[in-house]
């Protein structure tokens, strides 16, 4: 899945919650959503939680949530999408001439009984845990008082209140009850023809295969990869006296076929995206160059800034530079990389602050939109870029003196310069004709990326 074909770092978005999420949602999410989703998308949706409860309207950028979540924007976007997949999140986009505007709408998780009443949900969630960590939390939020030995003497609405005005209009009397939000599963897309091909009436009358059976079928076909017709044997065998089929029924024969046909163990879903990447980076045998420009793609630029500088955290002022890029010059992820790399490999890692927003300014009106654009460009303008950082590196000396101001001598803006200022150029004059191999220096980043990898 191409993400930034998707969402970019500088595309706002806002956030909806229509309610209070309580403490008990809470648990829910951390404790059946979790282990589904894995930490990352939780992350992200107690993160726009967190914003939501602002009670003040903003907008945000997505390069906001990769400061905050510590994640690159590949896996932001995986992480919205398995909220979406699995209810927790709604999402809205609006393109405009510039950018896209997204509205992500936070959904409250399904109750317990609903969630553990649901065939994929409560399987995905057995697969992940396993039967005595399933048990205990079906024990914890299903356990209800026994009340066999009690009598309900509950009153009525009818009991207590007695209606004094008949003359309500119609559309008053109506009431619509809000239906809890589901996780999006489409069972239209089960062949159900095909199942009742093979069905007849007095075998399964239609009646039967309500709305809700056929949700039910077509989650269940999906979660044990079962075909039309093998879901037929699963629905004679769970139809019961009353010509009626229960989502229990349903389940408990869908699970024993599969035990006896093709498994004892639980089935396991993952997602599609998942392990892709790896496998085509592997699969393609990538050249050193590929894995640099797909690794420059994927990850925020302050990382790369701690991986040039051999791990250590950048400061504030670099940190803030690498931030403008994206945000105040809306340049896409890879191409702000390739300019923090090579802006510091050919400066013996410095990073001035006029030197970079020069070069920004002519790959903005060059219009790049990938890192391997980005690198392209500083190949063929290498010379031009060597004199522009030359002459930002010039100190002009008065017109009437040749000699090197002191610290006495004030500039324009009122401020001592100390001697070995000037000096540097003169230590560093030498390199400054000579050419760097940026090659060289790609290869040996990489070789420190690989051994942190390991």
């Amino acid at each position: 899945m191409v993400h930034f074909k998707e969402i970019q770092p500088t595309d706002h978005f806002e956030i909806t919650l229509p309610h209070a999420l309580s403490t008990n949602e809470r648990q829910l999410l951390t404790l059946f959503y979790q282990p589904l989703t894995g930490p990352e998308p939780i992350s992200l949706f107690l993160t726009l939680w967190a914003e939501a409860e602002n009670h003040t309207p903003q907008q945000y950028n997505h390069y906001y949530l990769m400061h905050v979540l510590s994640m690159p924007l590949k896996k932001i976007f995986e992480a919205r999408i398995a909220l979406e997949a699995i209810g927790l999140m709604r999402t809205w986009r609006k393109d405009t001439a510039n950018e896209r505007h997204f509205i992500y709408e936070l959904v409250r998780p399904l109750d317990a009984p609903s969630f553990f009443k649901d065939p994929l949900l409560s399987m995905f969630l057995f697969s992940k845990i396993g039967e005595g960590a399933y048990r205990k939390l079906r024990q914890r939020f299903l356990t209800q008082p026994n009340k066999e030995q009690f009598e309900e003497v509950t009153r009525t609405f009818m009991d207590v209140y007695r209606p004094i005005n008949q003359n309500l209009p119609q559309d008053e009397l109506e009431t619509v009850t809000p239906k809890q939000i589901d996780y999006p599963f489409y069972y239209e897309q089960f062949d159900f023809k095909l199942l009742q091909a093979g069905l007849s009436e007095q075998l399964i009358p239609s009646a039967a295969l309500t709305v809700k059976a056929k949700e039910t079928i077509a989650k269940l076909a999906f979660l044990y990869h079962l075909t039309p017709l093998q879901m037929q044997k699963v629905v004679i065998q769970a139809l019961d006296e009353q010509n009626k089929l229960t989502t229990d029924r349903l389940k408990r024969c869908a699970a024993d076929y599969y035990k006896l046909t093709v498994s004892t163990e639980a089935p396991v879903m993952t997602k599609v995206f998942e392990g892709k990447n790896n496998d085509t980076l592997h699969a393609e045998n990538l050249t050193k160059e590929q894995e640099l420009l797909h690794y420059l793609e994927t990850t925020p630029p302050v990382q790369v800034l701690r991986d040039i500088n051999n791990g250590k955290e950048p400061i504030p002022s670099s940190i803030q530079l690498a931030e403008d890029l994206v945000v105040k010059y809306s340049m896409p992820i890879g191409v702000a990389n390739v300019l923090l790399e090579y802006v510091m490999l050919s400066t013996d890692m410095k990073l001035p602050k006029s030197y970079v927003e020069k070069i920004a300014d002519h790959w903005n009106r060059k219009q790049l939109k990938t890192a391997k654009e980005a690198m392209d460009l500083a190949r063929e303008e290498r010379d031009k870029y060597t004199k522009w950082k030359q002459e930002s590196s010039v100190v002009k000396q008065p017109a009437t003196s040749q000699k090197k101001p002191s610290y006495n001598r004030k500039s324009g803006r009122d401020e001592q310069v100390p001697d070995w200022f000037y000096k540097r150029n003169e230590q560093q004059q030498p390199e400054k004709d000579s050419t760097v191999d940026f090659e060289q220096e790609r290869l040996k980043i990489l070789q420190k990326l690989d051994r942190a990898g390991e």
